[in-house]
């Protein structure tokens, strides 16, 4: 599978952009815009916060994503050849990482390492060693198009 390249400030801008909406976010609300965070808020899994604000972001999220594709077209290889149960299960095991490591990349990553905090800093560390043990795990099983 190979990725489509892409001129070195087009993630630049995306850093920035992603910075900015999380520090605005906080600065606004007081709250770190950890996106499994604000999408259990909007099921009311959780307690407290602003449904509709959390709701809010999320869509702000899929509205941004497509002014972002109308800009820059881009075409992504799609995971052919992989089961859709396994992509399900896939899925699934990322929600259960996020409920049981308490948040998600952009709460620990990006919030919570920008904050200094100890706990995300391992969290984030956890999941980078994990997902890479896991294309080392899948490329043995699957080999090295996995």
């Amino acid at each position: 599978m190979t990725l489509p390249s892409l001129a070195w400030y087009w993630p630049l801008i995306g850093g920035l952009m992603i910075g900015t909406a999380a520090g605005g976010f906080l600065a606004l609300t007081g709250r770190i815009a950890g996106v499994s965070g604000l999408l259990a808020n909007t099921l009311g899994l959780s307690r407290g916060g602003d449904r509709a604000l959390s709701a809010l972001f999320l869509a702000g999220l899929l509205v941004s994503s497509g002014v972002a594709l109308a800009v820059k077209p881009i075409s992504l290889p799609s995971p052919a050849g992989s089961p859709p149960m396994l992509l399900i299960l896939a899925g699934l095991l990322v929600g259960f990482g996020t409920r049981l490591g308490s948040g998600c990349t952009s709460g620990h990553g990006v919030c919570g390492l920008a904050r200094l905090s100890p706990r995300s800093l391992v969290a984030t560390g956890m999941f980078m060693l994990m997902g890479m043990a896991t294309v080392a795990v899948a490329r043995m099983i699957m080999g090295d198009g996995a």
